[in-house]
């Protein structure tokens, strides 16, 4: 597959829909991974090249959604700098011991949000008063969820919107923004280390990035004009379909 001529025009496609997929609910690596794999990619260099092509789209994202005001980096920034303690932490510590039990435990997480979800059918719809002030929620989280994805990292897109939800109290829209923020954050992290190692396949990954980049503005331009009525249910689609992938590849 990598020798065939349909190899670029079908990573552009691929990149173009993760990124739209990203910046609406996040799961894109769900969508981008198997696809390089799939073309003979071997794993590690798969994902290093997955790093560097959504780094793309998670920046073009946030980008969007702060020239929108949708996001305030000075609000933003506290998170920031512990999401990117806690990936280097996290990015250091996996190569170090084996990340399997997190296997066991996410799935379980997730599906217990997904019950959540639909037991409280305004989740989301409309800011709330927050349960944590800003400093505590971006020394606990930022730290703990930029650990996890530098260690494990499937679903965090998922955590960063629910909690930002519960924890602030912002609505889906808003905890959008501000999950691309943070998955940027840990991306750039990440990437940074698989680029040091020699893992990122730079030719695959433009390819890709340029359909992120497209995507993710598209994406990002759905969730502020259809506001979280429309969000809400392909979110909730792609934590189930995540919870389902992670399942699939831990017991069976």
């Amino acid at each position: 597959m990598l020798n065939s001529p349909w190899l670029y025009p079908l990573l552009f496609v691929t990149g173009l829909v993760a990124g739209c997929v990203d910046s609406i609910a996040g799961g894109g690596g769900l969508i981008t991974l198997p696809i390089l794999l799939g073309v003979g990619i071997p794993p590690t260099l798969a994902l290093g090249t997955n790093k560097f092509q959504s780094s793309f789209g998670s920046f073009t994202a946030s980008h969007h959604f702060v020239s929108k005001n949708v996001v305030s980096m000075r609000d933003a920034r506290l998170g920031i700098a512990f999401t990117l303690i806690g990936a280097a932490l996290g990015t250091w510590t996996v190569q170090q011991i084996s990340s399997g039990v997190l296997g066991y435990i996410i799935p379980i997480m997730l599906a217990a949000i997904i019950v959540y979800s639909f037991f409280a059918p305004k989740f989301g719809e409309i800011d709330v008063h927050p349960k944590f002030n800003r400093t505590t929620f971006y020394v606990i989280f930022g730290l703990a969820l930029g650990f996890y994805d530098g260690f494990f990292g499937p679903g965090v897109g998922s955590f960063w919107t629910i909690l930002l939800i519960l924890g602030l109290g912002m609505n889906i829209l808003k905890a959008t923004g501000y999950t691309k923020v943070m998955n940027f954050t840990s991306n750039v992290v990440a990437l940074t280390l698989f680029a040091i190692g020699g893992n990122v396949w730079v030719a695959i990954g433009a390819c890709m990035a340029v359909g992120q980049i497209i995507g993710a503005r598209l994406g990002s331009w759905l969730v502020i004009h259809k506001g979280a009525r429309f969000v809400r249910p392909v979110f909730l689609t792609m934590v189930v379909l995540t919870t389902l992938k992670l399942i699939y590849s831990r017991f069976f």
